[in-house]
């Protein structure tokens, strides 16, 4: 492979040591956090991390140690135990290769070659990460509009990370903004010549995520981060250019983007083709991938059978009428159903119970029980004598019960109806 001419000059000393640790830092932590880096690369992520979930929690205990287990366990959370030990690893094991590299290569004068395709790893991966999530938000899969549950959650009961949640589910818009935002920048960055517009892009945009995450509590603290950090190295090469233009108001020489050639032919033809080849891959699954999110679970998608609010109006247990009392923990205020299999019931004094709810539309029966215990299934009949009545009949745990209840239009909620105006008289801060 030929070098980088317009490159090819003697790099000081910290910077050949800031590149070879962030050669490393880089390459190691999309090993460890592929992130859909590679159509399909979960099924290979599987067969290499196997060693190192023993590894990771022996460095966590011996080496850190850590009085929890630093275990990898799926929670949907990137923020995990075993996350941070990972990061902890990468960055000791690219400290000390980085060290081993400088005694073994001392003679070197650049890195300019390598230079470009570790830009070319970090660039695709922001890019490709960039696209996936604005893409989740232009089409609205990220953040649900507010479902019935959220909607009667006390704003001091929400987590900070459902409040930053409900925020971004309420308004379409501002899904479209974000998300085009995140859009544009992983578009930017697949392309040399649009690589700083990208990158700056990205810089704006992933702070702003990593602002949220840091103080809205959400746990994708590490991965905003990096991304940031990702996006601040791609910039890194122009930042005298930058400098230049937007704080001196001085000329800003062109940057060079020239890029090492492989000397067969065929190989550089190859490269182009791959590029293009898995370009559309990832926007063909990310817009078919979208549309069906959008059918099976967008806002707009089929609700749930019985999907809605339903308050309690009489609660009727072995013949006895239960009072609607503010301090039973065991009479039904309100009946939740917000997501296809699943229920909450908010009792008298304000706790919540959730529940798995199996409706049978045909037969006009429902079965449910505890998510802790399994084995204890309620079946309860369902009927609806009047419109926005329905009845449930049957034995709930060890009782026989017979539920009146009213759904609640969930039009008549202030944050589904105010909507948008242009005209003010007067800040509507209710």
């Amino acid at each position: 492979m030929e070098q980088l001419k317009p490159y090819s000059v003697s790099w000081g000393f910290t910077k050949k040591l800031a590149f070879r640790f962030f050669f490393l830092f880089f390459i190691l932590y999309v090993f460890f956090n592929p992130n859909g880096f590679f159509p399909y690369y979960d099924a290979v992520y599987e067969f290499y991390i196997d060693p190192f979930r023993q590894l990771i929690p022996w460095i966590g205990k011996n080496i850190l140690q850590l009085a929890d287990e630093a275990t990898d366990h799926p929670t949907g959370s990137g923020d995990t135990l075993f996350a941070y030990v990972i990061l902890f690893f990468i960055a000791a094991t690219s400290l000390v290769g980085c060290l081993i590299w400088t005694v073994a290569d001392r003679s070197r004068k650049s890195y300019n070659t390598l230079w470009y395709w570790l830009c070319v790893v970090v660039r695709f991966y922001l890019a490709l990460t960039m696209l996936s999530y604005g893409f989740y938000k232009v089409y609205k899969l990220q953040f649900p509009f507010p479902g019935p549950g959220t909607l009667l959650e006390p704003y001091g009961q929400s987590s900070p990370m459902r409040l930053a949640w409900t925020f971004m589910g309420y308004s379409k818009g501002y899904n479209y903004f974000t998300g085009f935002g995140e859009v544009f920048s992983g578009f930017f960055l697949l392309f040399r010549r649009t690589t700083t517009m990208g990158a700056l892009l990205a810089l704006v945009v992933a702070g702003n995520v990593m602002a949220i995450n840091f103080f809205f509590d959400v746990p994708v603290k590490l991965l905003s981060s990096m991304l940031v950090l990702m996006s601040l190295f791609l910039l890194a090469k122009d930042i005298k250019r930058l400098i230049n233009f937007l704080v001196l108001n001085k000329t800003a020489e062109p940057s060079d983007i020239s890029i090492p050639k492989f000397k067969r032919r065929w190989m550089n033809i190859s490269l182009i083709v791959i590029k293009y080849t898995a370009l559309a891959f990832v926007f063909y699954s990310a817009i078919s991938g979208g549309i069906q999110g959008l059918k099976e679970y967008g806002d707009d998608a089929v609700k749930a059978p019985l999907f809605g609010i339903y308050n309690v109006e009489t609660f009727v247990k072995n013949n006895d009428t239960i009072p609607p009392l503010k301090t039973d923990a065991l009479r039904w205020d309100k009946l939740i159903v917000s997501w296809p299999g699943s229920a909450s019931v908010k009792m008298m004094d304000e706790s919540f119970n959730y529940y798995a709810f199996e409706p049978d539309t045909v037969t006009k029966k429902i079965m449910m029980y505890s998510y802790a215990d399994t084995t204890k299934k309620s079946v309860l009949t369902y009927s609806m004598p009047e419109k926005n009545i329905m009845l449930l009949r049957g034995r709930w745990q060890q009782d026989s019960v017979t539920i009146k209840m009213k759904q609640f239009n969930i039009n008549n909620f202030l944050l589904v109806n105010r909507g948008f105006h242009w005209v003010s008289e007067y800040p509507y801060n209710q």
